[in-house]
């Protein structure tokens, strides 16, 4: 069995869309996630056509999604920070202060689409940074900062069923610290930026936390809970992102570069975070830190 999930933002999915798809596919009864923004139903095979009908929906600004229906609720959360819980890149705002930020920019955009190897384009970023007062990582965090949407609801409301949230970031532990309390995560991996006499020295701690990394933190932390792989859903947007999305049994392209999209078959490109419990059959009514 399988469940075809509707998503849109608030207000934006009509049913008329929702049942006419329903019928097409010869799915079950429609069942409303959040009033004209999230529905679902059931179907016995995965449509042919399935990947037509997601592009046509693209243009409506409604995403599609199409899973298994056993076991899709899932016990663990691994997240990426930069442009999936938080909106920026942390590192884009750093360089940005430090006077460097079109060109860091440009090299975080290249990186994040896959087309520069990820430790030496981190390497080369960090190295712009030299001699910033390290007092402007919390100056960043206050003023340049801000929260992805539906973000502490996804973390609050899977961990009020139980399951454990990490944050993983190829970013800087100066950032996850933060986004990790303020939204409630367990706990968070990231690389380190080397300060000394209160400016950075250009240099980031080795070993580098690259997507490699994160295979290993969702591998290592899904062992030492005792579930599976396949227990975990996972986010992200970047290059870097790709190994955990295709290792978790439910991996999240959000927003993601088109070139990371085209690679995963769930996709949210116009729905916030909520997204990720509405795939796992969450109602918005049991949704918490809302």
């Amino acid at each position: 069995m399988y469940i075809a999930t509707l998503i849109a933002p608030a207000g934006a999915l009509d049913p008329a869309l929702v049942d006419s798809l329903r019928n097409a596919w010869g799915g079950g009864d429609a069942q409303w996630l959040a009033p004209d923004e999230a529905a679902e139903f059931a179907m016995a095979v995965i449509p042919a056509n399935r990947w037509d009908v997601w592009s046509d929906l693209q243009q409506q600004q409604v995403d599609l999604v199409v899973q298994p229906a056993e076991g899709r609720r899932k016990s663990m959360l691994l997240a990426d920070m930069d442009s999936t819980m938080i909106e920026q890149e942390c590192i884009d705002e750093l360089a940005e202060v430090a006077g460097a930020g079109t060109h860091v920019r440009e090299i975080t955009a290249r990186a994040m689409n896959g087309e520069l190897d990820f430790e030496g384009a981190l390497i080369e970023r960090v190295a712009l940074l030299k001699g910033l007062d390290a007092g402007m990582i919390d100056e960043v965090l206050a003023s340049r900062i801000s929260y992805m949407p539906g973000g502490k609801a996804l973390v609050a409301t899977m961990q009020a069923n139980g399951a454990h949230c990490v944050l993983v970031s190829g970013g800087f532990t100066a950032f996850t610290a933060k986004v990790a309390a303020d939204l409630g995560f367990d706990e968070n991996r990231a690389n380190t930026l080397l300060i000394e006499a209160g400016r950075l020295t250009g240099e980031v701690a080795r070993p580098i936390l690259g997507r490699e990394a994160k295979i290993d933190a969702l591998r290592a932390i899904s062992a030492r809970r005792g579930i599976g792989h396949a227990d975990v859903i996972a986010v992200g947007d970047g290059a870097n992102d790709l190994g955990m999305l295709g290792l978790a049994g439910t991996g999240v392209a959000l927003h993601a570069k088109p070139s990371v999209a085209a690679q995963c078959d769930i996709r949210i490109n116009h729905g916030d975070l909520t997204a990720l419990l509405y795939l796992q059959g969450y109602a918005r009514d049991g949704f918490v830190g809302i």
